[in-house]
């Protein structure tokens, strides 16, 4: 595939997003790569970044980690190196200031909370592992100097925000949430109705207005001189607004995001992409684009139901189904995997691949373990599960049940296993990393359903436990490193090498997957029984790379049990 000249890609987008200023916006555009464009000393400007199997990352809050006396940041630092070296990536989530939504409603680009330290800190957390920065370019705060600007008549901010008459037809938009979609502001010229997706603290941005476009590369640009090597575009899927549409994956917005991956390839192309679009599958995969001129990593949102699903079943058949259709575009564009964030397990992304009965009882399973369901509005004035709030041990999991813990945890390994063996990279939330159960008390006290999985950690309190060999946090730790340092050794888990799933016996997953320098075959077992895997007829045994044991003739599997053979 011929990779696009990221100069004439940018003329011929702009040109369709802004057909009367193209020439005068691409002029800015071109300063804007001009200011920032790295040295040639820099390795992220020796070319796009190619991506392997060792290539993991962690999803942490700046302050998820806290020691008294100590800047969250600091210690954090502090805590991956000591306890998670094997980490090749971290993905902040927003620590700029903010009003909402736990750093979500951006008041502040440009700036670094007070009380989780400063870029200096964050410039240092770039020099051990590389950075993910949260993009949060969907809506900024109600209260932050564009929409204030906006709304006091100054000049340099008109068109920043969308102003829309409440009495237009509004039906057709793809809502995520069941708040409403316009909110009241007043500002200098009196009344004023702006489209708030999210909240009515989160206000949308015109990308409309080209101002808008310049204002948010010249952040992205300096996201990547203070440190970023990934670049994670929050919620974009959302981008354009067009009254008379559902407002959602639009063409512009695929067009926006491309201008963005031409001007950082100009700027520093080892930039990664990455797009966070909570929508079904089919559409969440044509952010790929032609798998050189959009994200290189798109969130797999179909995944953590799946296995959720299968987990709560014992039966492989609908996650093997759609693993024989997962297909990244490009050998240079993939999924970023994933079962649990800062947020819930999203729905959407299993709409059309899981049913609305089988959705409805990971729904109601949810609940029964003690967590919380979200929903979204319908174009018919009705619900649906949006989002399933809980910790992902829990939600596979009851924890007020009688079930030995060590089959929680086994169950929990197992899907974090699934999620690894499949293509794509990894992504682990901290609290996902240390075993954490849901934190009802929490959510109860702030009042919101996502606190339930977003506890701050007292380091003190979590060294004691990571100290002690019985806990849950020591002993999904200890898994988790084992899966990613032996994942990581073997090019069979490049993004780009084949994978091939398979039901050998009954309740038993095998994700086969072959690199230049061997195969591996991943097994799982999914149900709550004891099974065997006969190899004959599948391959002629081979190493147990977790263990270091030699596999002859059989695989034994307890209930939940994980096997990755180095194939002969």
């Amino acid at each position: 595939m011929i990779i696009p000249d990221p100069q004439s890609q940018i003329h011929g987008l702009l040109r369709e997003l802004y057909p009367e200023q193209h020439e005068e916006v691409s002029q800015c555009v071109k300063e804007v790569i001009d200011r920032y464009r790295l040295p040639a000393e820099d390795s992220r400007s020796s070319g796009r970044r190619t991506l392997r199997s060792s290539d993991a990352l962690v999803i942490t809050y700046a302050d998820q980690i806290r020691a008294p006396g100590e800047y969250p940041l600091v210690t954090l630092r502090r805590f991956m190196s000591d306890y998670a070296p094997f980490i090749s990536n971290l993905h902040l989530l927003p620590f700029y200031p903010f009003t909402s939504d736990d750093g979500f409603g951006v008041v502040d680009y440009l700036a670094v909370r007070d009380d989780v330290g400063s870029w200096q800190d964050i410039e240092g957390l770039a020099d051990d592992v590389s950075l993910m920065f949260d993009a949060v370019i969907n809506h900024v705060s109600a209260s932050s100097p564009w929409i204030q600007g906006f709304l006091d008549g100054d000049a340099r901010f008109a068109d920043f925000a969308i102003d829309v008459d409440p009495e237009a037809d509004l039906s057709q938009v793809v809502r995520p949430r069941t708040s409403p979609l316009l909110t009241r502001f007043m500002g200098s010229k009196g009344p004023r109705w702006l489209w708030t997706t999210f909240s009515d603290d989160q206000v949308d941005l015109n990308y409309a207005n080209p101002q808008v476009l310049l204002a948010v590369l010249d952040v992205l640009c300096r996201y990547v001189h203070h440190g970023a090597s990934w670049l994670r575009l929050d919620a974009v899927s959302y981008l354009w607004k067009r009254i008379g549409t559902t407002s959602c994956n639009l063409p512009e917005t695929h067009n926006v995001i491309k201008l963005i991956r031409a001007a950082l390839d100009e700027v520093a192309p080892g930039t990664v992409i990455v797009t966070e679009t909570n929508v079904p599958h089919d559409q969440n995969v044509s952010f790929f684009g032609d798998g050189v001129d959009e994200a290189q990593l798109v969130y797999n949102f179909a995944l953590p139901p799946l296995v959720l699903h299968t987990l709560r079943t014992g039966e492989p058949e609908v996650f093997l189904d759609w693993l024989r259709e997962l297909r990244a575009v490009g050998p240079n564009s993939t999924f970023l995997n994933f079962l649990a964030s800062h947020d819930g397990i999203g729905m959407r992304g299993a709409e059309n691949i899981l049913s609305d009965e089988h959705r409805t009882a990971l729904a109601a399973q949810v609940q029964r373990h003690g967590g919380y369901v979200s929903y979204r509005s319908m174009s018919d004035g009705g619900t649906a599960p949006y989002e399933l709030n809980i910790a992902f041990i829990d939600a596979l999991s009851d924890p007020a049940s009688n079930e030995p813990v060590s089959r929680h945890i086994d169950r929990f390994i197992c899907a974090t296993s699934l999620m690894m063996a499949i293509p794509g990279v990894p992504a682990i939330y901290l609290h996902s990393l240390l075993g954490s159960r849901s934190d009802r008390a929490g959510a109860e006290e702030l009042g919101y359903p996502r606190a339930i999985n977003r506890a701050t950690l007292d380091l003190e309190a979590l060294e004691a436990e990571l100290g002690d060999a019985r806990s849950i946090r020591r002993r999904v730790l200890e898994a988790t490193r084992a899966l990613v340092t032996t994942r990581g050794e073997h090019d069979a888990f490049d993004p780009a090498a084949s994978c091939v799933g398979s039901e050998p016996v009954p309740g038993v997953i095998q994700i086969m997957r072959k690199g230049v320098s061997g195969t591996v075959a991943c097994l799982h077992n999914v149900r709550d029984q004891h099974t065997t895997v006969p190899l004959e007829g599948l391959f002629d045994g081979g190493v147990d790379l977790i263990t270091a044991g030699t596999v002859i003739e059989e695989v034994e599997l307890p209930p939940y049990g994980v096997r990755w053979v180095a194939t002969r």
